[in-house]
């Protein structure tokens, strides 16, 4: 298992299995890691809610871990995903959708 902060979380990063492509970043405490292991789809620990919530719970677009693997000071998740539609809540591909430009603006990227 991994090591937790003290609030009980790890961070942990969905990555298109297929790609590579990096798509989202979230936290995890061992009921989301417990949950994902049974049900085969990525649960999260929502700090804003203080709750459980499965990804795509209301939108659809589950995420479907194929493998979660863990970094070298086991403090931190890489869950390996077949992604059913954006992951991103705004509905783009990736949550990471945007740089930092020269002149500290935000520019948005990709598809």
């Amino acid at each position: 298992m991994p090591r937790f902060d003290s609030a009980g979380l790890v961070t942990a990063v969905a990555v298109e299995h297929a790609t590579g492509a990096l798509l989202m970043l979230a936290h995890m405490d061992a009921e989301a890691i417990a949950r994902t292991r049974e049900t085969g789809f990525a649960h999260f620990h929502s700090r804003s809610r203080g709750r459980l919530w499965m990804k795509g719970e209301t939108s659809g677009h589950v995420l479907k871990v194929i493998e979660i693997r863990v970094d070298c000071d086991q403090d931190a998740l890489e869950l390996r995903v077949e992604a059913a539609g954006p992951a991103c809540h705004t509905m783009a591909p990736s949550c990471f959708y945007r740089r930092i430009t020269a002149d500290g603006g935000l520019e948005r990227i990709g598809g």
